[in-house]
């Protein structure tokens, strides 16, 4: 039977749609953790938290990724009442589905390591990364201060759901979510079965404690009303606490080099969120002066590109602590990006961004299985034509 041009072409077509469909990954849908409610351990406004889970197959079915989602944070009962009835308070406002894509795709060729494993999204509606702990409820807010308690209680129902079988696992995170996974990477190690082989990996999630083009010291007042807010210091590290006042205890800076499970850093040096609420928050801009610059790097002075050379700098110096560290690992891409591990464009394609020829899933992929050590920081912006900048929509 003759095959006719428009029979190939349409073929052709249908192929390139399926490869995007793939690409744009697997829709998972949401689990509430029921179990975890008698335990105190629910959302800003009592709801119980939630996890979005695709069960691993074959080979990978002892093995797991457990990822913490990112979101900011909640300083006083103001700002923890703004979130309270969002997504980010309440598991009744969840999307009841999401799409696992990228370190989170099932598929082999877009997740060559990982695509088998188990692969959990935690949902956040805490505002602490998963670090607060107060028994009080004030009747008039009726704020739960209990992320500390929730990931605990998500640890232990995925456990009861054979992670307590696991012989490889990963605790991850995005944004504050991958504060998470450097705040709680060693408790989570104690968690898991002793024989398992754990390591971390924090996506945009070393913040550092750098002042504002004001000149004041705005994320480390926000991080110190964090944790009292939300009673967080009791779930810090103690190795940070026992020295430092809990507030800088957020900051991983300070706690990074003391971290004894292997972890991975993915991070811009040029952290979009940073620079947009670290460095230029709309207090310490009034005029709105960075207003272009922080929707569009392009658009950014001769000025404004040299005092984010300076951030770059004191990132640098930041993460340097955890720099010669064999267990650890880092990928420091020179792009204005924030989180690239759980989009496909970043994490494995063909014009993902790539340090020394590597992307960023090769690199984790590597470290993980200790294939190879990573540890990569890259030149300053604009050097690598491989950056994926982010821009966004003015709003």
């Amino acid at each position: 039977m003759k095959i006719t041009k428009m029979e190939n072409l349409l073929s052709l077509v249908i192929c390139t749609l399926l490869l995007v469909k793939a690409a744009e990954g697997v829709t998972v849908p949401i689990t509430y953790v029921q179990s975890a409610v008698p335990k105190g351990a629910v959302c800003l406004d009592g709801s119980p938290p939630a996890y979005h889970f695709d069960k691993g197959f074959e080979a990978g079915i002892d093995n797991w990724i457990v990822h913490f989602e990112g979101g900011g944070w909640c300083n006083n009962a103001s700002t923890c009442l703004d979130r309270r009835d969002t997504r980010l308070g309440s598991s009744k406002k969840m999307d009841t589905t999401l799409s696992f894509s990228g370190f989170f795709s099932n598929g082999k060729k877009f997740n060559p390591d990982f695509y088998n494993w188990n692969r959990i999204k935690v949902r956040y509606c805490d505002g602490s990364s998963f670090t607060g702990d107060v028994e009080a409820v004030d009747p008039a807010t009726n704020l739960h201060y209990r992320g500390g308690r929730i990931f605990v209680a998500v640890i232990e129902d995925l456990l009861a759901k054979g992670m307590k079988n696991a012989k490889n696992a990963i605790l991850s995170g995005c944004s504050a979510g991958g504060l998470t996974s450097i705040l709680q990477c060693d408790r989570f190690r104690t968690l898991l079965p002793a024989a398992a082989k754990v390591k971390c990996v924090s996506d945009a999630g070393y913040f550092i404690n750098a002042k504002a083009v004001s000149g004041a010291q705005h994320i480390e007042q926000i991080y110190s009303q964090v944790v009292q807010t939300h009673g967080s210091a009791k779930n810090l590290p103690s190795s940070c606490t026992s020295r430092l006042p809990p507030g800088l205890c957020f900051f991983p800076q300070n706690v990074a080099a003391q971290i004894s499970t292997p972890i991975f850093f993915v991070n811009a040096a040029y952290d979009s969120w940073q620079i947009k609420n670290i460095l230029a928050p709309g207090v310490a801009d009034p005029h709105g002066t960075w207003r272009s610059c922080k929707l569009d790097i392009k658009d950014c002075s001769s000025n404004q590109l040299t005092t984010m050379q300076g951030f770059r700098t004191e990132f640098l110096k930041a993460i340097s602590v955890v720099s010669n560290s064999p267990s650890k690992g880092m990928f420091i891409d020179g792009c204005y990006s924030h989180c690239q591990t759980g989009m496909q464009e970043t994490w494995m394609r063909n014009d993902s961004p790539v340090l020394a020829n590597t992307t960023i899933a090769k690199a984790v992929g590597d470290w993980y299985f200790e294939r190879k050590g990573f540890h990569q920081i890259d030149c300053s912006y604009p050097c690598n034509p491989t950056c994926h900048n982010r821009v966004f929509e003015q709003n």
